[in-house]
């Protein structure tokens, strides 16, 4: 799990799949309303509190997006309402939780090598798509739905990915904004007829 501070009200937790099945839980638990989903979430809350100084007052906004490979991505916000009866002040947090799925795959590579020989690869499956960005020396490989054939298996591309670079804890928005623009679209077909 990785939490980073958005502003003073606002966190980003960063959870793999593996951290959830540490914790006993499945993708498709989050969609239930269950104590082991409540408990999470406070352990988040309580381990936000203690590394990033985050404290709730009020009730909590809880954004979940499911990233197909990477795990998922939670936006938790603080809004400040009236005092909470003083019975509920300890034991009660009052969530709105959203739950979105991410239709992308966002990877990370360690050198542009690696996105090469990828690319040769991805060209036999006809995956020609995708934008690529540069930010801290790294290279960061966005594909969208449409970037796919859609009798691709996705375990297979997932697979392929995961061969070359690993899922990027950092969302698109952030790379976006803070990261170089290398190849706006069509990257993997761009790079096969660069680098043939």
């Amino acid at each position: 799990m990785r939490l980073e501070r958005l502003n003073y009200n606002k966190i980003k937790i960063f959870l793999t799949f593996d951290d959830l099945e540490d914790r006993g839980l499945t993708k498709e638990d989050l969609w239930k309303d269950s104590q082991k989903v409540h408990q999470l979430f406070r352990d988040m809350i309580d381990e936000a509190s203690a590394e990033l100084g985050f404290e709730v007052s009020g009730s909590l906004n809880v954004e979940v997006y499911a990233l197909q490979a990477q795990g998922m991505v939670v936006i938790v916000t603080s809004t400040d309402h009236e005092e909470i009866e003083e019975e509920f002040n300890d034991d009660y947090i009052e969530m709105q939780v959203t739950v979105d799925e991410c239709q992308e795959l966002f990877y990370v590579f360690q050198s542009f090598d690696h996105l090469i020989d990828l690319a040769k690869r991805l060209q036999s499956l006809n995956i020609n798509g995708g934008t690529i960005y540069s930010h801290d020396h790294m290279f960061y490989l966005l594909l969208m739905e449409e970037d796919v054939d859609a009798n691709m298996d996705i375990d297979t591309l997932i697979a392929l990915l995961s061969e070359y670079g690993t899922p990027s804890t950092m969302t698109t928005h952030r790379i976006e904004e803070y990261g170089k623009l290398i190849m706006k679209q069509s990257a993997m077909k761009q790079i096969n007829s660069y680098f043939n």
